[in-house]
């Protein structure tokens, strides 16, 4: 059921978010947490109540009364253009999300995922190898960012990984905000939605031992998904599996060269990354606006406030990752920190699927990284990295650095 309210007091997104071209959190946050749900109006779709609270929001993420499946035929709220095909996983909710997670789930579980660190300890390695032999300074986006998850999930889904190029721009497609007109997204996300669809095809042709190989074995022997589902489980895991990880390397990177102390405390003991990994996934506010929108399938309590059974609800992650009631010192990073776990994978049903993965390819990354390059620093000001624009996500599109070494003038490292 749909319910009409007087959306006067709405808030542009702007407003709550900020600018997107760095990782500042915008302290408007923190005055929204100080009150129940406030309105919100994002880029795309219908006004919506946005939740700041880190409970608020695990409610909104993990009580079944918010749904995912009932934003099909509204026009959701959204920070993107694209919503995303109606038979993707993401648009799903339990029964038919636990149907279709359970068919790839066990290939990100915590053991698989470690049967791949060594095969991704040679690729970083490789592209460490090659960033020093062409010499500072180098894009770490471009060089090792970038390359390194598109190359495992690539492996590991069955993609020709000399395809990333195109990748990269379906990506950026996929997450436009205003990097793209609308007939461009649409373009590009047909041409990926093509590509997969022809993927496919050799696959049958040709059966291949990879995870396309045992969706479309599921599709075709089991009769446990639609094609639909199966292509756009495929395209969801290509662009999910690159997208996060490709974005957080040069952020958490960012993070480390502009805290000197506790990149030092990294340097000297580093089987503190695995904590600082997650510290930093908290830290980091990768995404520029709101999550998916979640819709109340009754009236709901949240917050103080009533939302009716028709509403929509997003949520804020970098919000309810610096409560300050969960937190202490929220906005400070601490790779020591051992309080209660962010939400910068999600939480409930939709909890990352890949959240292993993305912890065990930052982790490698980091530590090639802090191994590999001594005096690791950028190649000039910090205003001289091009952030992405128009993206759901931030990150640096190009991040100049350069390293300690042959040729290189010695300095002590930031």
């Amino acid at each position: 059921m749909t319910t009409t309210r007087p959306w006067s007091d709405t808030k542009p997104w702007s407003e709550v978010f900020g600018a997107s071209d760095r990782l500042d959190v915008s302290p408007a946050l923190a005055g929204l947490r100080k009150r129940p749900l406030c309105r919100i109006r994002l880029p795309y779709g219908e006004p919506a109540w946005l939740a700041t609270r880190y409970e608020d929001v695990k409610v909104v993420l993990g009580d079944p009364r918010f749904s995912r499946a009932a934003a099909t035929g509204r026009d959701e709220p959204r920070s993107r253009l694209h919503i995303g095909s109606p038979g993707s996983l993401l648009r799903q909710d339990p029964p038919e999300h636990s149907r279709l997670r359970r068919l790839v789930a066990k290939a990100f579980t915590a053991r698989r995922v470690e049967l791949l660190r060594p095969r991704t300890q040679r690729i970083a390695g490789d592209l460490a190898a090659r960033m020093r032999a062409q010499g500072p300074p180098a894009d770490l986006v471009e060089d090792f960012a970038l390359p390194l998850p598109i190359t495992v999930i690539c492996e590991l889904l069955g993609v020709p990984v000399e395809d990333r190029t195109d990748f990269r721009l379906w990506s950026d497609a996929f997450l436009s905000t205003t990097r793209f007109t609308r007939d461009e997204v649409t373009a590009y996300v047909g041409r990926m939605r093509d590509y997969m669809a022809g993927l496919v095809a050799e696959h049958r042709e040709s059966p291949r031992d990879d995870l396309i190989g045992a969706l479309i074995e599921a599709r075709d022997r089991d009769d446990r998904l639609s094609e639909e589902e199966l292509l756009a489980m495929a395209e969801g895991i290509l662009v999910a599996g690159h997208e996060t990880t490709a974005s957080q390397i040069p952020n958490f990177v960012y993070v480390l060269l502009t805290h000197p102390e506790q990149l030092a405390a990294l340097r000297a003991d580093p089987d503190l990354i695995p904590r600082a990994v997650e510290e930093l996934m908290r830290y980091v506010p990768l995404g520029g606006g709101a999550g998916s929108a979640r819709y109340a399938l009754e009236d709901v309590e949240l917050g103080g406030v009533t939302v009716r059974a028709g509403e929509p609800v997003v949520v804020a992650l970098q919000s309810a990752n610096r409560d300050e009631s969960v937190y202490s010192d929220p906005d400070a990073f601490d790779p020591r920190r051992g309080e209660a776990s962010h939400v910068g994978f999600g939480h409930g049903p939709h909890h990352c699927l890949g959240a292993q993965l993305a912890r065990m390819e930052l982790q490698v990354a980091l530590r090639t990284l802090l191994d590999g390059f001594p005096g690791l620093r950028l190649a000039g000001r910090a205003d001289g990295i091009v952030w992405k624009v128009g993206s759901a996500t931030r990150a640096p599109e190009r991040m100049p650095v350069t390293w300690d070494g042959p040729g290189t003038p010695g300095r002590a490292s930031a």
